[in-house]
């Protein structure tokens, strides 16, 4: 839904620079974007040959997160089209919902700072449950709190956690080839594919649920 890289990478940037490395790019890290706080500043460590004991991986957690809260929504922003998408499945009759990863003292004010809350019936974070994706409870569980039912419902997401979490609850799943992934979103196995949020229509998900 939202393309947070240049938020994502700046925070990193503070991180890393605390602990003496250089700054790295988005091009450094484009495909571990979206996969957590933790796996981007090992990979930053990595990619500058210094190692990292999970001892001092913590504080730099912490100091990461700090810095993305404080900043929200900073230059984070909505892929065109989204609310428009939005619009057209409220008025067509349909609930969304979110189910990310995100720490939700992380994905609450970000969705607020964007106006996009008012949207969502339940928002999900991957500390809500004892679970995240790709396990498939954090989907149901998700479901659950908007009074859904998975049986009519779809997963859209841009990584692997969330076709495999699809996958992995026997749910539909569109995949968005404009997000956060490391391989071409076609190789995730999604149900079907979008290049833009002009194509996600009512008609495609109820498509997606009577062929299910």
């Amino acid at each position: 839904m939202i393309d947070t890289h240049a938020d994502l990478i700046e925070s990193l940037n503070h991180t890393i620079t605390s602990a003496g490395l250089e700054p790295v790019t988005y091009d450094d890290l484009t495909h571990l974007v979206g996969q957590g706080a933790r796996v981007m500043i090992r990979r930053a460590f990595d990619l500058k040959n210094t190692p990292l004991s999970e001892d001092d991986l913590e504080p730099l957690f912490d100091r990461f997160i700090a810095h993305y809260k404080a900043g929200m929504p900073g230059k984070s922003h909505a892929y065109p089209g989204l609310t428009e998408c939005f619009d057209r499945l409220q008025a067509a009759g349909m609930t969304i919902a979110v189910c990310t990863n995100k720490q939700e003292t992380l994905a609450l004010p970000l969705l607020e700072g964007l106006g996009l809350t008012r949207y969502f019936v339940a928002i999900t974070g991957g500390d809500t449950f004892e679970f995240r994706k790709p396990d498939a409870r954090h989907i149901f569980g998700t479901i659950e709190k908007a009074g859904g039912d998975p049986a009519r419902s779809v997963m859209i997401g841009d990584s692997v956690n969330d076709i495999l979490a699809a996958h992995n609850a026997n749910v539909p799943s569109v995949g968005v080839s404009f997000g956060y992934s490391d391989v071409p979103v076609a190789e995730l196995n999604p149900t079907a594919i979008i290049d833009g949020f002009d194509e996600l229509t009512p008609e495609m998900v109820l498509q997606l649920i009577e062929k299910k």
